[in-house]
């Protein structure tokens, strides 16, 4: 992209969508943060500028600034990418690590998060601010929703349907076809055989339903 990246968020996830950013020759603005002790601080000498809310640096996206969101939580993620949205009628872009081996026909919307060394198959389809972490194996002609989050080292089987919102742990496998309800959360490590409803949390080999 041409133009420099502000990015929401100065945490951990802020940190790695810099890297990736810099690994693809992208030029960061800054971070704003709403945690003000880091602010007038640098990290890996990329300046926090000031809180998430702040209009002076707002007005610079779809302008002259691009924009993504680090943060893993959904809810305040949404209320960012509204932001972004009604304000500057601008989506967030993607942070693709250059190490990602991605289909050609693989298609993917916007505000997401893929780290280092994941492959993405042939047809798989991926919605907008998901966040796919290290080494995460998605096989062709998957689909995942909006709001999808999956841990390091997990592999996706060929087929599989994951609704928005669903969680899935580092490590975890989804055997070929499987279907993930929304908001499903699967363990770390969990291998799933069977179809997954909405909102139930599942752990183990093979995975059962993990009783409140």
């Amino acid at each position: 992209m041409d133009n420099p990246v502000i990015i929401f968020g100065a945490g951990g996830l802020g940190r790695a969508a810099l890297e990736i950013f810099e690994s693809n020759g992208n030029v960061i603005y800054g971070f704003l943060d709403d945690n003000k002790s880091l602010h007038n601080t640098e990290i890996d000498n990329v300046p926090v500028l000031g809180e998430t809310s702040d209009d002076g640096f707002l007005k610079l996206i779809g302008k002259k600034c691009e924009a993504f969101v680090a943060t893993d939580d959904n809810k305040e993620k949404k209320s960012f990418a509204k932001v972004l949205i009604d304000k500057r009628k601008k989506m967030p872009v993607n942070a693709i690590h250059n190490s990602v081996v991605m289909s050609r026909s693989c298609e993917i919307g916007h505000g997401n998060f893929v780290n280092s060394g994941s492959k993405l198959g042939a047809g798989v389809q991926i919605g907008s601010h998901c966040l796919i972490n290290s080494g995460a194996t998605i096989d062709h002609s998957a689909k995942l929703g909006d709001f999808v989050q999956v841990g390091a080292g997990s592999v996706i089987g060929a087929g599989v349907e994951i609704a928005d919102e669903v969680f899935i742990g580092s490590g975890a496998v989804i055997v070929s076809g499987v279907k993930l309800g929304k908001g499903a959360r699967i363990g770390a490590g969990s291998v799933v055989i069977a179809e997954v409803p909405a909102k139930q949390t599942v752990f183990g080999n093979p995975a059962v339903e993990v009783k409140k």
